[in-house]
């Protein structure tokens, strides 16, 4: 009998050590499972979120029209006019402030789809919960214990990848690899790819969810970034809509955004 090579040896004393894929659960164990998840039903908005086209609230638009001092609201934090931006952070919000006008957008993105006006949907499952917006922007957060791919094997994204994890009724996701949020979304903050972001969300009562996000980027930030964010439960609606998003008529004022007219002037 042949004796085993050295790379064949190396070959099998290496798959020796390669786990065997896992049993896929039983159906009893997935309803067992499905058992102790939280349970988000419904559509979520934004607490406080009245933002217009031109990024101001309706009460600040209409502090502006009528020349009275403008109402302070907490909306869209994740802005990031108050971040702790070092000094690439701040070229970059100073670009982003030249240029946000007139410029279109393709949906939302990640971390802004989570701070914006459009209705969210939470589908909590044992092996990932998927976080949906009315622009069709979708998250995928694996809950089943994997790891971020290697690095040779993760490339930036608009959404990054997601894994995450239950600490009670808490879910902490770990998000990496997101491209500059900016790109996709106007008035997103100009992050890095560098950037890694954690987040812990919890519905505190049955029409509220709370989340504590914390954002990390040696590019831009000269601290850790932390933004509470809240979502209410949205009244009177029974269903998410999704169009196709190809009307974006995001005008600028010199200012402010504003709507542009149809062709034919509407």
């Amino acid at each position: 009998m042949r004796r085993a090579g050295p790379v064949l040896a190396a070959l099998l004393i290496a798959g020796a050590a390669i786990p065997a894929a896992a049993e896929p659960a039983s159906p009893q164990q997935r309803e067992a499972a499905f058992a102790r998840l939280p349970y988000w039903d419904g559509l979520w908005l934004t607490e406080d979120d009245e933002t217009t086209i031109g990024g101001l609230s309706a009460a600040a638009q209409e502090a502006k029209e009528s020349g009275e001092a403008s109402p302070t609201l907490d909306i869209m934090k994740l802005i990031g006019f108050d971040a702790p931006w070092n000094e690439e952070g701040k070229r970059r919000q100073s670009e982003r402030m030249k240029t946000q006008g007139n410029r279109k957008a393709d949906g939302w993105g990640y971390p802004m789809m989570m701070n914006g006006a459009a209705p969210i949907q939470f589908l909590i499952t044992p092996e990932e919960v998927l976080i949906i917006n009315a622009y069709r922007d979708v998250r995928h957060v694996y809950t089943d214990g994997r790891n971020h791919p290697g690095e040779d094997d993760i490339w930036a994204t608009v959404w990054g990848d997601a894994i995450g994890h239950w600490q009670g009724d808490t879910l902490v996701i770990d998000t990496v690899a997101v491209k500059n949020p900016n790109s996709f979304f106007h008035t997103a903050p100009p992050l890095s790819e560098e950037a890694h972001y954690v987040e812990r969300i919890r519905m505190v009562s049955p029409d509220r969810i709370e989340a504590e996000m914390t954002i990390e980027d040696p590019v831009t930030l000269a601290a850790p970034w932390k933004v509470n964010l809240a979502w209410v439960r949205a009244e009177g609606f029974d269903r998410m809509i999704h169009d196709n998003y190809d009307n974006d008529r995001t005008g600028f004022d010199g200012e402010f955004n504003t709507i542009e007219p149809t062709s034919d002037g509407q």
